[in-house]
């Protein structure tokens, strides 16, 4: 049986009681992979990537997580949160080793390469660099956007700051004079900004459109239009596809050199916050509005993590009950 004509059985990770809002994977460490999730219940989650089976609950968090993110070997973790924090965290032991204040809610929390510093968003519509091996310092300061922001990344080997805000902008900050050195205008917010596993691409989600551009650059490299408002859009590793979700609760799947929609179903019982391919690109993750996380196979019916793949007499069995993997 052709592998195009399996359905997608998704991993139904549950123990989040209010919307998942955004995923991070680390890289490929000795234990594997992780995934995290940011969620409004105020509790990010710790989870195998590859299974989804969980390992642990960050708590210290006083209000809504709307990020989460883990440094590359999973030994740390960071949150930003609606108690005007973003905390950094033992990813081990699940220990609070940080937390900076900041006047407003916190959107967003990302590591540098080597886990020296962490880069914040917030509803004060400024980025902030805070040095982890000087937490007492004073931060890194870069005003200019007008509205609040959504995503804020090191990139170009950590000289610089690449930023997304509800100013219809993405700007690029350099960390040697502090000042805004291009930016990005759109029509419509930018929603989503990720940087690809080789540190070429950047993916930008806006309205209905994704556009790729190169990172050492800013040069748009291409732009696809989708069926629906995008919140959240992830490449593939090997730059062949990639997928995002939105408004309308589905899952897409796009050819990368084409612009074409390969595949797209019902993937949540509501909006699709958050999507990511794992380091290995065998998978995608999924966040949505209904509480839940979901991991996609990348290639349908391959033998991979909880996966088996199905002689064709055993489909109508395996089909009918998707997997669900339970928090503790």
């Amino acid at each position: 049986m052709a592998a195009n004509n399996l359905r997608q059985i998704p991993l139904t990770c549950s123990g989040h009681t209010r919307p998942v809002v955004h995923l991070d994977f680390s890289d490929i460490c000795d234990a594997g992979y992780f995934l995290i999730s940011a969620c409004k219940d105020g509790s990010p989650m710790l989870r195998h990537g590859d299974t989804g089976d969980w390992v642990g609950t960050f708590e210290g968090h006083k209000g809504a997580v709307w990020n989460a993110t883990l440094n590359r070997n999973a030994t740390l973790a960071a949150s930003g949160a609606a108690d005007f924090t973003g905390k950094v965290w033992n990813a081990v032991s699940g220990a609070e080793i940080h937390s900076f204040q900041h006047k407003h809610i916190v959107k967003s929390v990302a590591f540098d390469r080597d886990s020296e510093n962490i880069v914040t968003g917030s509803n004060e519509k400024l980025v902030r660099v805070f040095n982890l091996e000087q937490p007492e310092a004073q931060p890194e300061e870069y005003a200019g956007h007008t509205g609040s922001i959504k995503r804020a990344l090191f990139c170009r080997g950590d000289k610089c700051i690449i930023s997304a805000a509800e100013d219809k902008t993405v700007r690029l900050w350099d960390r040697m004079t502090g000042i805004e050195v291009q930016r990005l205008q759109f029509n419509s917010n930018p929603n989503s900004l990720e940087i690809s596993s080789d540190n070429h691409i950047l993916t930008i989600s806006h309205g209905s459109s994704i556009s790729f551009w190169e990172i050492d650059t800013l040069k748009k490299l291409k732009e696809v239009k989708v069926p629906t408002n995008v919140a959240s859009a992830s490449l593939h590793p090997d730059k062949h596809v990639f997928v995002c979700g939105g408004e309308d609760f589905k899952m897409y799947k796009f050819d990368y050199i084409t612009g074409n929609e390969i595949e797209s179903f019902k993937g949540h019982f509501g909006p699709v916050h958050s999507v990511k391919f794992s380091p290995d690109g065998e998978l995608y993750a999924s966040g949505s509005e209904d509480g839940t996380l979901r991991l996609w196979q990348t290639t349908v019916g391959k033998t991979y993590g909880l996966w088996k793949c199905t002689e064709p007499t055993d489909l109508g069995n395996s089909i009918s009950s998707p997997r669900e993997v339970q928090a503790n």
